[in-house]
This record gives C-alpha cells, sequence and structure tokens, in this order.
C-alpha cells in the first residue's frame, strides 16, 4: 500500500512540476490582420483649384544692406504685370521704418518702361548700428494699390 501512495505522490508531483513548466514556456502571439487600405476612385476628381495669378507683383531692396549709421543708400523697386513685364507710369511710395520713428520719403517717381524706380535715403544716424531697419514701397496702378515685399537693411 506504501507503494502506490508513493507512486501516486510521485505521480502528481511530476504532473504538478509539467503543467509549472508548461505555464513557463514561450507565449505564442497571435498575428494581427494587416488592415486594407482602399482608394475611392472619385479621388482623384477632388483637385485643388490652381491659384490664379495677381495682376501686379512687386518687391524691393535696399542698395546696401549693410551700410553706416550715416549713410545714404537707394531703395530700389520694380513692378510687373501678368505676363512679367515691367508695367510704366505707376506712382511709387515709400515708408522707412526705423526703430524710434518712421519716415515717408518725399519723392514719389513714376515707374519707368521696365517698371522701375529709384529713392534715395540718407540715414543720418536715424538707426542704431546693428539694429535691422525695413522699407515699405508700394505703387498705385490704374487706382489699385499693390504692396511689394520690404526692402531690409542694418546699419553697421
Amino acid at each position: 500500500m506504501m507503494k502506490i501512495i508513493r507512486f501516486f505522490f510521485v505521480a502528481m508531483t511530476f504532473t504538478g512540476l509539467l503543467c509549472l513548466l508548461t505555464a513557463c514556456g514561450p507565449t505564442v502571439n497571435q498575428i494581427k490582420p494587416v488592415e486594407t487600405v482602399t482608394i475611392n476612385p472619385s479621388f482623384q476628381a477632388q483637385t485643388s483649384p490652381v491659384p490664379t495669378v495677381p495682376p501686379y507683383r512687386c518687391g524691393s531692396w535696399a542698395s546696401n544692406n549693410a551700410p553706416g549709421t550715416y549713410s545714404t543708400i537707394s531703395i530700389y523697386a520694380k513692378l510687373v504685370g501678368k505676363d512679367a513685364q515691367g508695367v510704366a507710369g505707376a506712382t511709387a511710395q515709400a515708408v522707412a521704418h526705423f526703430q524710434n520713428s518712421d519716415l515717408t520719403l518725399d519723392t514719389q517717381p513714376k515707374s519707368d518702361k521696365g517698371g522701375f524706380v529709384v529713392f534715395t535715403l540718407s540715414l543720418q544716424g536715424r538707426q542704431p548700428s546693428r539694429v535691422p531697419a525695413t522699407v515699405d514701397v508700394s505703387f498705385t496702378v490704374n487706382k489699385t494699390k499693390v504692396t511689394c515685399s520690404s526692402a531690409f537693411f542694418t546699419p553697421q
């Protein structure tokens, strides 16, 4: 009888150890299904509108981006139409923006056949050294005001 109890005890111990070893084995991960991407054919028919070219465009720049604080510089500007050709006869205005004040430039030149105008700006120490300043230029053509990109400079 003792042999049967011992056999039963040993068999149960081995069965328990076998269950423990099985529980500590590697885990099995299920493969997740890959999502399928579908593209609606009407998507290609949805196009963004093409931006229109404005009737006039312009830009301005300084003759010297690092002038002395008492220098005199030129501010250039150019006005073009849709065809990228210069627009003649447009009146230009310019305002210089310094750290502590603004200065409207007195002259109001008309653009030449290439669309160019030139302003003369005497700095007269109005802007501290190493502090950037800007000049806004705009044109009036056919009763339309066209604002240019700003010209800039930093006195040295």
